[in-house]
């Protein structure tokens, strides 16, 4: 087992940035945390979808959101609000987009390691 880790989002491993907004990645051994950024106008199935090219987000999130919100639309149609100081999951099949005009910043602990690329 590898000893203590630390990272800072100030200083990610890797960048991904796309249409209104960004995810900062922390690898920490097998673990990969991500921190997006996304501003008024961001939405997954248009700031996303062109780069993955999946009817709809097929990551499995598990996330705690630090600001803004977050609305998430099911394939299914159910639909679920997500902000300040709230956890959830996602699981995959999904398109999610930020409500209001405050940035979103959330932190996810499952689906970062491969979300946003192609």
């Amino acid at each position: 087992m590898a000893g203590i880790q630390k990272k800072n989002f100030d200083s990610p491993d890797e960048t991904r940035k796309f249409e209104n907004g960004k995810l900062d990645i922390a690898n920490l051994g097998d673990t990969t945390i991500g921190r997006g950024v996304l501003q008024p106008g961001w939405k997954w199935s248009t700031s996303v979808k062109p780069i993955v090219k999946t009817n709809s987000c097929q990551q499995h999130h598990t996330m705690y959101i630090v600001s803004g919100k977050m609305r998430v639309r099911m394939d299914d149609g159910t639909e679920q609000e997500f902000g300040p100081g709230d956890t959830g999951i996602v699981p995959p099949g999904h398109d999610a987009w930020i409500v209001g005009n405050e940035q979103c910043v959330a932190i996810d602990f499952t689906g970062a390691k491969t979300y946003g690329k192609q």
